[in-house]
């Protein structure tokens, strides 16, 4: 916590006009929902009404409210001097010179940020946020190819068993694979211009894929911009059906919350975890999210999408056969997600909100898998998680020339920088689950 400026001018400031000086304490003090403020470059924004109109969506700007965004508002925005004149009419100041560089007195997370700025400009210099075109062409070449295939050779073969299962599994890769793809796009690490990556991830994640780029990106963004925090990352909200981590089993148990045997959820999470994920949970979530913000543009990609699916179905398996198919696919794509995604983050730290430093969040609630041509193709490259969450705008075929660097860094402030098998990294999922539910049940016979 810093100290020791004055509030120089008044507070009518916070309504827009810039010329205020303020000292952390003021700024941390502006944390409720209908009063908020951030801090990007020592600028303080009085962002309460304009949140509202956040394209990436109210709660993860309102994540920062009282805190310095400063690494934050970087990693999300690959063009800053374009996004600098949205901060302009919110400016009310800048912090009191004698506060220190970010809203902690540690002088060890100030030495992490400065390093972990110096480490983003040379990445920067070097052009790794670049991105090959060619790349992402050959990637949704290969998508399209393999959705053919599976069409092809049930429409030349017939619809045996053997066939149907065949164009299922590839119909699931295809899928998977389109995944990754509006990942790409969702996080502008494709073009240069935004206004294009944006129109490309309605046509991947809508037209490709069935579902909503805004819902995406109202979802993602909080994740990435809290991974594993309690209330901030809702990738680790699991609507009481699983406790994880070590703060949550013990807070649970104390209070005798008991909506599962959670001592036996490493052994119902293969029921209910990555079968269900996409077919059911995130499906639901998608359409309700559609309808209710009015997002008719991405509610027509979506339909397009199935409307598709089913002129290339109906005349092979009827409306019943379609719809058994599509629901089997989805189980097929799902269980291969919930694996790829939760192998990076379940088994890391998650708990409440630590005000940690960006490096050491991110490592804290990230770890990679070792490298492979297979590992980075069945992943999306999200095997090099590490890097993905630390620039999450730049193209993931440039994680690998980064990851020694971030390596380095990590390795000269003691952050640990985990690297596992694949095999391990889907053991620890299992171990994880397994560990928490004994604290939740330690904890809910003894405490």
């Amino acid at each position: 916590m810093g100290g020791g400026g004055q509030l120089t001018e008044p507070a009518e400031l916070g309504n827009g006009r810039a010329g205020g000086v303020y000292t952390w304490q003021e700024v941390q003090s502006h944390c409720s929902r209908s009063d908020q403020w951030l801090v990007i470059d020592r600028k303080v924004y009085n962002i309460t009404q304009w949140a509202k109109r956040h394209p990436g969506g109210i709660r993860v700007i309102s994540h920062y409210a009282g805190e310095d965004a400063t690494e934050a508002f970087t990693a999300f925005h690959p063009d800053l001097k374009w996004v600098q004149k949205f901060l302009k009419p919110l400016l009310i100041g800048e912090l009191a010179a004698t506060e220190p560089i970010s809203d902690s007195s540690s002088k060890n997370k100030h030495l992490i940020s400065c390093d972990f700025h110096t480490l983003r400009a040379k990445v920067e210099s070097e052009g790794l946020f670049r991105a090959r075109p060619s790349f992402f062409c050959f990637h949704l070449g290969h998508i399209l190819l393999l959705e053919a295939l599976a069409w092809l050779i049930i429409w030349v073969w017939g619809t045996s068993w053997t066939l149907t299962l065949l164009s299922a599994f590839l119909l699931a890769t295809s899928q998977l694979q389109a995944g990754w793809l509006q990942h790409d796009f969702g996080h502008l690490s494709v073009f240069k211009k935004s206004s294009w990556n944006h129109v490309l991830h309605k046509f991947t994640i809508g037209h490709l894929k069935g579902a909503s780029a805004n819902w995406w990106n109202h979802r993602h963004y909080q994740h990435h911009a809290k991974p594993n925090v309690f209330s901030k990352d809702p990738d680790v909200n699991m609507l009481h059906l699983f406790v994880i981590g070590k703060t949550q089993p013990v807070e649970y148990g104390i209070k005798k919350i008991k909506y599962m045997p959670y001592h036996h959820q490493h052994q119902y999470f293969f029921l209910v975890g990555p079968p269900l994920l996409i077919p059911i949970y995130f499906h639901i979530q998608i359409m309700r999210s559609m309808i209710s913000r009015h997002d008719w543009v991405d509610l027509a990609c979506s339909l397009s999408h199935y409307l598709r699916y089913l002129c290339c179905s109906v005349p092979l398996y009827g409306l019943l056969g379609s719809m058994l198919l599509i629901s089997f696919v989805r189980i097929l794509e799902s269980h291969c997600f919930v694996w790829v995604t939760q192998m990076n983050h379940l088994p890391m730290n998650i708990d409440h909100e630590k005000h940690q430093d960006w490096l050491s969040m991110q490592l804290h609630a990230t770890c990679n898998v070792k490298q492979s041509p297979f590992n980075d193709w069945f992943s999306g490259h999200l095997n090099f998680q590490i890097e993905h969450h630390l620039f999450p705008t730049m193209p993931r075929h440039n994680y690998h020339l980064v990851a020694p660097q971030v390596r380095a860094l990590c390795d000269k402030h003691g952050i640990p920088y985990q690297v596992k098998t694949m095999w391990q990294g889907f053991a620890d999922v299992f171990r994880s689950l397994k560990n928490s539910g004994d604290l939740w049940l330690d904890a809910y016979l003894h405490k």
